[in-house]
């Protein structure tokens, strides 16, 4: 034995039945096999082939050794598989299934993935033009999937959802937001519903500076997003879904230029408040007899100092009870366009907090990583972690006839990606052996035979 192997090895005593040795020795093997069924799903919908058409290489061709298109997957996927940042392309540079989705030799040790240095000079080549047309395109892609798979919609709902990023250096346009107490990026998330349907769809991911307001861009984003939405989708309605932090007048016209329905939450004021106080005493006295807690709901004709007209607001006046505590006051404002009653017209606004849970998922992804000193950098990082979300909502939607159909990101790279392989080539071919014990190797199989395989 080797002092090399020596030190790559560790002794277990007194612990089992037997002295077990534990060595880091064998070659050709992946603890990320399930890599390929991503890659077969991203060849499938050809979505990083085409989002890789936009990325501008000045670099002289004849001594490129790894295409842009190369290094955006090799980012993508390695996102996917829960590595953040580029500097692990040093630990996973080498892994053959890894190298295999990215279109190169598996065993050849002369073609491993590109180094950290290579990623980071990638990732702060872009400029501006080239991150809006990938940015633009993924959401064409999603809308364009979604309109395949759901050609009867009746209604397209669109939530759109801030989010705090925090930052710790010199990052350009990291800024101190009062709200959250902190430097930070404060980037927006779109995503879609159709009809009934509990997944909401990422079509939408922007990195803003840390003091940009709600809804800065959103005015662009809906004149760009609604038309495409109602060419692939002719006889759906359209519903727009946004937080207190979006009411602003402008906004507001546009919705209703745009001809679609919204509802949106306001900040209570004097007026507002004013409105829903008989409701509130109503509230309070049922609360004080029943013991639990109890809501009234009601609407009003309201205009806000900077409108021109008047517009629907709904009211939610709750006394809320919890063991131990006193009875605490609660009222909800929602302005809205929609013609359902008022607790009806409520119920829908609340639906529109799930997309918090698929930030949280996208932060699983590393969407948060934005530690490079550029912006612009820091924007693709974002868009790279909104591809492999989008590759996940594939995955998931084939599953969604299975008990996986509702699995978290995090669970499903365990259950798909994360199994350990041994990868033998031939002439002829390249076999990976999983092991036999794989807990879902069944559901893995139907999986990759659904997505096309043989």
């Amino acid at each position: 034995m080797s002092s090399k192997s020596k030190r790559q090895s560790v002794l277990f005593q007194g612990v089992f039945g037997k002295p077990v040795v534990a060595k880091f020795d064998t070659k050709g093997q992946s603890s990320d096999g399930g890599v390929i069924l991503l890659r077969s799903l991203d060849d499938g919908i050809g979505l990083t082939e085409r989002l890789g058409e936009h990325l501008v290489d000045s670099r002289d061709r004849t001594r490129v050794a790894h295409p842009y298109l190369d290094l955006f997957r090799q980012r993508v996927y390695g996102i996917a598989l829960g590595y953040e940042d580029c500097n692990d392309a040093e630990r996973i540079g080498r892994d053959p299934c890894l190298k295999m989705a990215c279109g190169r030799p598996p065993l050849d040790p002369d073609a491993d993935l590109g180094s950290q240095p290579t990623l980071s000079r990638f990732e702060n080549s872009q400029e501006g033009r080239a991150i809006v047309a990938l940015q633009r395109d993924l959401e064409s892609q999603v809308i364009k999937r979604l309109a395949k798979r759901h050609r009867r919609a009746r209604l397209v709902t669109i939530d759109l959802d801030p989010s705090c990023d925090p930052t710790h250096g010199q990052q350009q346009f990291a800024l101190f937001h009062g709200k959250y107490g902190t430097w930070c990026y404060l980037p927006q998330y779109g995503f879609l519903s159709v009809d009934d349907e509990p997944e909401q769809y990422l079509f939408y991911a922007r990195l803003r500076p840390g003091n940009a307001r709600c809804h800065r861009g959103t005015i662009p984003l809906l004149r760009r997003v609604v038309p495409e939405i109602r060419k692939r989708f002719p006889k759906a309605k359209i519903r727009v879904r946004l937080d207190a932090g979006f009411s602003n007048p402008r906004l507001l016209e546009v919705l209703e230029e745009l001809r679609v329905q919204y509802v949106g939450a306001m900040r209570g004021n004097s007026v507002l408040k004013g409105f829903a106080e008989s409701s509130m005493k109503k509230a309070r006295k049922l609360s004080k007899k029943s013991g639990e807690t109890e809501a009234q709901f009601g609407e009003a004709s309201y205009k806000a100092r900077r409108w021109r007209r008047h517009r629907r607001a709904i009211f939610k006046a709750e006394v809320v009870r919890h063991p131990g505590r006193p009875p605490k006051d609660n009222q909800r404002f929602v302005i809205t366009n929609l013609r359902h009653s008022p607790e009806n017209v409520y119920k829908i606004y609340r639906l529109r907090g799930d997309p918090e849970n698929r930030i949280k998922e996208l932060q699983e992804l590393e969407s948060d990583r934005t530690s490079c000193t550029r912006f612009l950098a820091n924007q693709l990082r974002v868009l790279m972690s909104a591809t492999a979300y989008v590759l996940y909502q594939e995955l998931r939607w084939r599953l969604r006839h299975t008990s996986a159909g509702r699995a978290q990101v995090g669970r499903l790279r365990i259950m798909f990606i994360k199994i350990g392989t041994q990868v033998v080539e031939s002439v002829r071919r390249v076999v990976l052996h999983f092991p036999d014990a794989h807990p879902w190797k069944d559901l893995w199989v139907s999986t990759a035979r659904a997505i096309g395989a043989g």
